[in-house]
């Protein structure tokens, strides 16, 4: 077996090696509550908008859509599970593929990632804004997300990051608030529920009805937004948790989101829903308890939708960290500012959530289908991540196999809910792509950095063979970035098996130094001999590659990990192993970050 997992540190960089590691030390983790008080807030937040967008397209049929939608999420917490839990590293579908696939492939899903965070981040902070735009009809709504999205930004470049202890307060107060809500609503019904039986007369019949159901399923896709959020932060929580933040999520959508869409039924006339689809629960909130009411919800909207933004920021800003660092993104993004916050990230971010809102001109429904395209992309490929480690690491311990049925249909599901939302509207499809293919270029372009920069010296050498410096300097760049070492742990000296991890350092990554490390218990375990007569053949089928193998008694784990990571000053995430197996009694979170190729 090869022992490999990975952490990269960006060639040139000013940060120390100390600065760029990520030891073994752990810190204080997060309980299910505190846990679930964080990515609670942003998937419980939908059911302030996604009951009135389900209705525009299901109308009267939007509970039974948003019922179908919890039953896709139960099979998405199934996936989850078993990735999460055989990979409890931070990054969720970038992580998962990094360790599955190639590192490209990975990338892509970044993108869309990325891309989920800023449509995230503008719905939750402009849903936010309508909720008061309903009590302060002066308060213009496009300038008015542009500030709030300003104000998080200032916030995370100062530093104030949001407190899970606060989070927590929040989502308490938002449960007790949808409660209360439900409650109220019960009482407010009227006796004959005559509205209700008007609406059920409006239930389309034949092909309509099959029309009404698919877009109304895949426009109510929103609703489970935020679920794939617990994975970007599981290295916080404490062992076991990560599951039961996925329940949490669930059960919370799965009351709220049907309840709240039964009650507007009963309560308005599908018209009125669609009319007040932008601050529905406000609303009703009136009918059921007058300004008081309304401004209780009012509040717990912009609590809760000002949460999800805060989160959106931080968790756009660890992801790009982490890309930069793997050498997907440029490096000019780490810098840091005195308080240690990488502002580069933040303003870049804020910028972009402000161009897309702009773009939609403030359209709930043409940026819910951003949303939904973007988030059901990065779940949809964390499906297919999900096979992809069936199949190429089986021998990675785990604590649950999701069933092949449950992935399929899964994956099946929310790629026709991505296809609904572009037959919804094209230009959902425009929209995102207007922003996705851009990011995907700068990751191609940092990918295919080295052919490009050759490219450059060509062009320096036919045409400005006077102007060594640039040539100097441009050659030292290519050097800066393939002299820089991974390290690839092994214990098997087949040449198949390394032959495939040559060739996946070959692919993957820019550096053409490579540290071999072998570790035998006992001297008869000792395979130096046929490791070298291996590595020669593979020397010869990569010239280019300068290997160095290191022979050393000892047993491989964490306390290895983080001796030859300072001893040879690579970073964790430039460590390559193959996949923990059920024998061994560590997991791939106690390595720190490497990354796993076979």
């Amino acid at each position: 077996m090869e022992n490999d997992t990975s952490d990269s540190v960006a060639p040139g960089h000013a940060h120390s090696t100390q600065e760029l590691f990520i030891g073994p030390a752990r810190k204080k983790r997060l309980n299910q509550w505190l846990a679930t008080g964080i990515c609670g807030n942003d998937i419980s937040s939908s059911c302030l908008y996604v009951s009135a967008i389900a209705a525009v397209f299901a109308g009267t049929l939007a509970p039974v859509v948003l019922l179908l939608v919890i039953f896709v999420l139960y099979l998405y917490k199934k996936v989850y599970t078993e990735v999460v839990e055989a990979l409890p590293l931070n990054g969720g579908t970038y992580n998962c593929l990094l360790n599955c696939t190639s590192k490209f492939s990975a990338a892509l899903a970044a993108c869309m990632t990325i891309l989920s965070y800023i449509a995230t981040a503008v719905i939750s902070s402009k849903t936010a804004v309508e909720y008061v735009h309903s009590v302060f009809s002066s308060f213009n709504v496009v300038e008015g997300t542009i500030l709030v999205l300003a104000v998080f930004a200032t916030l995370a470049i100062i530093g104030i990051t949001e407190s899970a202890v606060v989070a927590l307060t929040i989502f308490i107060f938002h449960i007790s608030t949808l409660t209360t809500f439900c409650i109220l609503g019960f009482f407010s019904l009227p006796g004959d529920f005559h509205i209700l039986w008007d609406n059920l007369k409006t239930i389309p019949v034949g092909k309509d009805l099959l029309i009404a159901i698919s877009l109304g399923f895949s426009a109510a896709l929103l609703g489970i937004s935020g679920f794939e959020s617990s994975a970007n932060f599981v290295e916080e929580q404490d062992a076991g948790v990560f599951r039961k933040t996925l329940r949490n999520m669930l059960v919370t959508v799965g009351i709220f989101n049907p309840l709240t869409s039964i009650l507007s039924l009963c309560m308005l006339p599908v018209a009125k829903i669609i009319l007040f689809k932008d601050h529905l629960l406000s609303e009703m909130a009136y009918q059921m308890g007058g300004v008081t009411f309304k401004m209780i919800i009012v509040l717990d909207a912009a609590a809760v939708l000002s949460g999800a933004v805060l989160t959106s920021f931080v968790g756009v800003t660890g992801l790009v960290q982490r890309m930069a660092l793997d050498q997907c993104l440029p490096q000019f993004l780490l810098k840091k500012n005195h308080r240690g916050t990488c502002h580069r990230i933040i303003i870049t971010f804020f910028l972009l959530c402000s161009s897309i809102l702009i773009a939609t001109k403030g359209s709930l429904l043409s940026l819910a289908g951003v949303y939904t395209i973007s988030f059901l992309g990065v779940m949809t490929l964390f499906g297919f991540g999900n096979i992809l480690l069936k199949l190429r690491r089986r021998e990675l311990k785990r604590t649950y196999r999701a069933p092949w049925s449950v992935i399929l249909v899964a994956i099946t599901a929310t790629s026709l809910g991505m296809l609904g939302n572009i037959i919804i509207d094209f230009n959902n499809l425009l929209f995102f792509l207007q922003y996705f293919i851009p990011t995907v270029l700068l990751v191609l372009i940092m990918y295919l950095r080295i052919p490009i920069l050759k490219g450059v010296l060509q062009v320096l050498n036919n045409l400005m063979s006077n102007m060594l410096v640039w040539r100097t300097r441009v050659i030292d760049n290519i050097t800066a970035i393939t002299d820089q070492r991974v390290i690839l742990f092994t214990r098997a000296v087949g040449l198949g098996r390394l032959h495939a991890a040559f060739n996946y350092i070959v692919k993957n990554e820019s550096s053409r130094s490579v540290i071999v490390i072998h570790l035998y218990s006992n001297p008869g375990q000792n395979e130096e001999k046929s490791l070298r007569e291996v590595l020669k053949i593979i020397e010869e089928i990569y010239p280019t590659l300068k290997i160095e193998l290191v022979v050393r008694e000892g047993k491989f784990g964490p306390e290895i990990i983080e001796e030859v990571s300072k001893e040879f000053g690579v970073a964790h995430n430039n460590i390559f192993i193959g996949a923990p197996e059920e024998k061994h009694s560590f997991s791939i979170q106690d390595l720190g970050g490497v990354r796993v190729i076979f």
